[in-house]
């Protein structure tokens, strides 16, 4: 039985090109997203055995997206694809619990065997991703803790993104009231009180990128 994957990119024609590259190495693209989201929504719906996610995409991020996907369809293993090999980002998706983290430079080799490995249980990472680990494991770089909750995250992202509180709510299927109290709490929990500030600090932690 072929390996079931879900592409999620925000871009069409990515997922275009990756989809045909996928096919014809034997793998059965079984859904695609266009955001965060929606990857979530198609990883519960249909329990694919890969989600190739990339880092940067709206609503919710892959990194954030990992992480939920991991909790409706505990089958799916996340593979990160992205254009960032920076060590915060690496760290990030190890610990969010993707078991790939593959470099767009080099997605074609790469991403096939990191699919094999990932449906596998193993971990996949680029070659010059391999080494940003080690050498952040030499450098003993650590991640810092994350203060918000992941709803926390993806209001944050949300609002970082240029969305009202009324935008916010409607995209989370939320009040307007609960969107405003977590807007509130992730200020206070970061002593942050400006939406410019917000938006610094999601560009810093990755949530979205610059």
């Amino acid at each position: 039985m072929s390996i079931q994957v879900l592409l999620a990119d925000d871009h069409q024609i990515v997922r275009e090109g990756l989809k045909v590259l996928l096919e014809r190495e034997g793998f059965d693209v079984v859904a695609e997203a266009s955001n965060g989201q929606q990857a979530v929504q198609m990883s519960e719906k249909f329990h694919p055995d890969v989600a190739v996610l990339d880092l940067a995409m709206p609503l919710l991020n892959g990194l954030d997206a990992a992480r939920e996907i991991q909790r409706v369809s505990v089958k799916t293993k996340p593979i990160i694809l992205t254009m960032h090999a920076e060590n915060h980002y690496i760290l990030e998706a190890l610990h969010a619990g993707a078991k790939g983290f593959v470099m767009k430079t080099h997605a074609a080799e790469d991403l096939v065997q990191a699919i094999r490995e990932a449906s596998r249980g193993r971990t996949y990472l680029s070659p010059e991703v391999s080494r940003t680990v080690v050498q952040a494991y030499q450098d003993k770089v650590d991640i810092r803790p994350e203060p918000l909750s992941p709803r926390e995250r993806q209001v944050l992202q949300l609002i970082a993104e240029g969305k009202s509180t009324k935008e916010v709510a409607g995209l989370l299927n939320i009040s307007v009231k609960t969107a405003e109290t977590h807007r509130t709490r992730i200020m206070e929990k970061l002593s942050i009180h400006e939406t410019a500030g917000l938006v610094r600090y999601a560009v810093r932690r990755g949530i979205v990128q610059p």
